[in-house]
């Protein structure tokens, strides 16, 4: 059975009259990695700065093995952080980045300050090194090395002084896509192997499912969902959440009956029950999960509006009775093509009416969308290296 190692008891951080995060309630286990996951804003990095001390909430509890730890100082943690940027010491090697901490004196309970023996340190410092898979670069200068390998350096330092917790905000965002699914697989490998606990920050939904234990959603300064991957992505509990992992299809229901759902007028069989008789709901419908059949044999009956070549399957968007729906299937349908589509119970999934219902799931601006991406994109790029905890923003 998983130990709790770290619990946020009803947690509220304000500047003046701006609420930063709204009553949060979370428990951390020991050896597990935890996800903060959501837009920018929603308030994660503001919770891991709590956890790291480098904020005191302004009232609730931070516990660490069930001690308050609220004004406790970062050095005084059994934590340590890795930022978006490295920070290392250009006129240092890669041996010496990471043996830097190991060679400031720690004070002992008497007051009295000891140093580590040169031999300890060396031999702390090539097992950190060969954990992240640069054992032979101790010489190596740190300029010399790629961003993946300066990413290594970071979280080797971080790591040879034997935290319990390390800490990662958005670690991996000023790397290439390839370079960072190759990164996300060496810290899953990495947290394994040290069995310590690891709290990621992303507002990148594929990273947070595919290293995680245990992903929490947030927005606006509050928690969504917490959950594992899995039950995020198959059972979200909002639209906010369906919509922010993954493609989503949200569309207005009614629930008839337990396992019985209304979508545009035609009874869906689905696995949901416990709603109230002819309750509206939110019903989640994932691209993936609708099968393109010939319109006479659809449940629904639509016409393909768009459609964008993705590789491995094609984004198809098509209108059904003016709302827009993403299919991704491998058929090509042409555009203006009337289709039909059939969906298994199992891929509807019901959700309660909140305040987030009715503002995401219909593809009408599709195309839109992309552009509006490509653009964020181009500005992330300019912006790379910035560091947003040492310029004050707060998340």
């Amino acid at each position: 059975m998983s130990k709790e190692l770290i619990r946020l008891r009803d947690c509220v951080m304000s500047y003046g009259d701006e609420l930063v995060l709204d009553h949060i309630n979370l428990y951390i286990n020991d050896k597990e990695f935890l996800t903060l996951l959501g837009p920018s804003g929603c308030g994660k990095t503001t919770t891991l700065r709590m956890i790291g001390g480098f904020l005191s909430p302004t009232s609730g509890d931070v516990l660490f093995d069930g001690v308050r730890i609220n004004h406790v100082p970062p050095h005084q943690r059994a934590v340590n952080t890795v930022f978006q940027r490295y920070a290392l010491f250009p006129h240092l090697n890669v041996f010496e980045n990471v043996a830097f901490g190991l060679r400031i004196p720690k004070a002992e309970p008497s007051g009295r300050k000891v140093k580590l023996p040169e031999r300890e340190i060396q031999e702390r410092v090539m097992e950190m090194l060969s954990i992240v898979n640069l054992k032979g670069f101790e010489k190596r200068p740190v300029s010399a090395l790629s961003g993946g390998q300066q990413q290594r350096v970071a979280i080797a330092r971080a790591l040879v002084n034997r935290p319990r917790v390390l800490l990662l905000d958005e670690p991996l965002g000023a790397l290439d896509m390839r370079l960072r699914k190759d990164m996300q697989n060496e810290l899953k490998r990495i947290q394994q192997e040290m069995e310590i606990t690891f709290i990621y920050v992303t507002h990148d939904q594929e990273e947070a499912l595919a290293m995680s234990d245990t992903v929490v959603v947030m927005d606006g300064g509050r928690i969504q969902q917490i959950g594992t991957p899995e039950d995020i992505y198959n059972e979200p509990k909002n639209a906010f959440v369906a919509d922010f992992i993954g493609e989503s299809n949200i569309i207005d229901g009614i629930m008839r009956a337990d396992g019985v759902v209304e979508i545009f007028n035609r009874k869906f069989q689905c696995l949901d029950k416990g709603f109230a008789k002819d309750e509206p709901v939110d019903v989640v419908i994932r691209p993936e999960d609708v099968d393109i059949v010939d319109e006479a044999a659809g449940q629904l009956k639509g016409t393909v509006t768009s459609v964008t070549f993705k590789g491995v399957h094609y984004d198809t968007i098509v209108d059904f009775y003016g709302f827009k729906w993403l299919i991704q299937t491998t058929d090509f349908c042409p555009v203006d093509s009337r289709i039909g589509i059939k969906i298994d119970p199992d891929g509807i999934h019901v959700m309660k009416k909140s305040e987030y219902s009715g503002m995401f799931g219909d593809y009408s601006s599709y195309s839109e969308e992309y552009e509006e991406l490509d653009v964020v994109e181009d500005e992330s790029q300019e912006g790379e290296g910035d560091d947003p905890w040492e310029d004050g923003y707060e998340e």
